[in-house]
């Protein structure tokens, strides 16, 4: 029994790409003005180069990619039970796991200035 019309279905379809479409142009337009305010910076003599903050990433990276992994894997587990459909879940959850170990082992993050 078919539920929803074609149509709906190719609405339905087009959205994810709809929305990592706009996710592309966001980025695009978010590099590009921080490129024409470092021009601006150096032109005025201001600009200081920033020191990126390898820690707070790897934490922020970890974190995220967990939290992702492990809803998806409750998802896929509860709507497919055990099967292929599972690794959609538990790939960015492991990542995640791995990227907060090196987060906790990195003798380098336990510096005090790191960056």
């Amino acid at each position: 029994m078919n539920v929803t019309s074609p149509a709906a279905q190719v609405i339905i379809s087009i959205i994810p790409i709809v929305g990592i479409f706009i996710a592309g142009v966001v980025a695009f337009f978010s590099l590009l003005w921080h490129h024409h305010e470092v021009k601006q910076q150096i032109k005025a003599g201001i600009y200081k180069k920033e020191q990126f903050n390898y820690k707070a990433y790897a934490l922020l990276i970890g974190l995220l990619l967990t939290g992702i992994g492990l809803v998806l894997s409750i998802y896929f587990y509860f709507f497919d039970g055990p099967s292929p459909a599972l690794l959609g879940g538990l790939i960015p959850f492991i990542c995640g796991v791995c990227v907060l170990l090196f987060y906790a082992l990195n003798p380098d993050f336990k510096k005090k200035n790191v960056g």
